[in-house]
């Protein structure tokens, strides 16, 4: 790949997860799910601060079933920064990037608290299958959690 396509690549996968954080915050499931690759690895066993082996999921339909029923009563705010994005190859890419997420769970959510504030990085694995980059791989590790 030349440095062009490498800069196209970036810019792709940026816009690629800013649509993660968007379709997760408005709730649109069906474009969570088009974000991520169909045999995704999702890992959030350390995203609440303390390891918890039922959050790793295989499958974006499983992982996109498990989530949407615990944050639909949720108002959630995330944001991504200072995105580090290595072009492995044409079709190959990692990436990890620095996140904050607020979330609000309303009345009758199954979540255990009133406020979560949280503050950590995103380590992605990306391909692109069908000349569109997809999420192969999430993991979301947290340096503090703030919770009421």
């Amino acid at each position: 790949m030349d440095r062009l396509d490498k800069l196209e690549a970036i810019e792709a996968i940026k816009a690629l997860k800013a649509r993660y954080f968007r379709t997760m915050d408005t709730k649109d499931w069906a474009g969570l799910e088009a974000v991520f690759a169909p045999d995704l690895i999702a890992d959030f066993r350390l995203a609440t601060g303390q390891f918890d082996e039922t959050q790793l999921t295989h499958g974006a339909a499983p992982y996109v079933a498990k989530m949407a029923p615990m944050l639909q009563d949720v108002s959630t705010v995330h944001h991504g920064h200072m995105a580090e994005i290595a072009i492995l190859a044409p079709d190959s890419a990692t990436g990890i990037w620095a996140m904050e997420d607020k979330l609000w769970p309303q009345a009758g959510s199954q979540l255990p608290f009133r406020m979560l504030h949280g503050y950590g990085h995103y380590h992605e694995r990306y391909v692109r299958l069908d000349g569109e980059w997809r999420i192969a791989e999430i993991k979301l590790t947290r340096l503090r959690v703030d919770v009421q």
